[in-house]
């Protein structure tokens, strides 16, 4: 079996000493919704998080990392960025801002680090997935660590 090809994500994790594990799956070009990653993954839509890129009216581009089956709440999120208004960058944005394509975006290694919040349902489990940098590739990480490595700030972030 040929090993894996380690994402620039799981390198900084390895160079943190933090503890993961990469888990690939099978990608679908035309649905690259979370829910078809937990699927792949045989595992629960709530533990699966997905990770978007906001741009605050006066703080700039935040990051929120948000279960995959939820939608993320615009008003709460630009509040805990503290901004009154935020809205989701254009995708055609996402790749010069952040180095990562959509469906394989994660907070871990960004271009530049920007502040990041994670929805408050990530601490409830004992691990977490999310993005390894790449389509096809998930991290499985207990998410007080990856919190802690983000620098990341956790709050309610979603629509009810």
């Amino acid at each position: 079996m040929s090993k894996m090809q380690k994402t620039n994500a799981a390198r900084l994790l390895d160079k943190a000493g933090i503890t993961y594990e990469l888990i690939p799956y099978k990608v679908d070009p035309d649905n690259l919704a979370a829910d078809h990653v937990a699927e792949e993954l045989g595992e629960d839509i709530n533990r699966v998080f997905k990770t978007l890129v906001l741009h605050g009216e006066k703080t700039g581009y935040f990051v929120c990392v948000v279960p995959g089956n939820k939608e993320v709440n615009l008003k709460k999120a630009a509040a805990a960025a503290g901004s009154k208004k935020a809205d989701l960058i254009p995708q055609k944005e996402l790749l010069p801002l952040t180095g990562y394509m959509r469906g394989g975006c994660t907070s871990i290694g960004m271009k530049k680090q920007f502040p990041t919040f994670f929805h408050s349902t990530a601490t409830d489990y004992d691990y977490i997935y999310v993005s390894a940098g790449q389509r096809g590739l998930q991290l499985k990480i207990n998410p007080a660590e990856l919190i802690a490595y983000a620098g990341g700030t956790v709050t309610d972030l979603v629509q009810e």
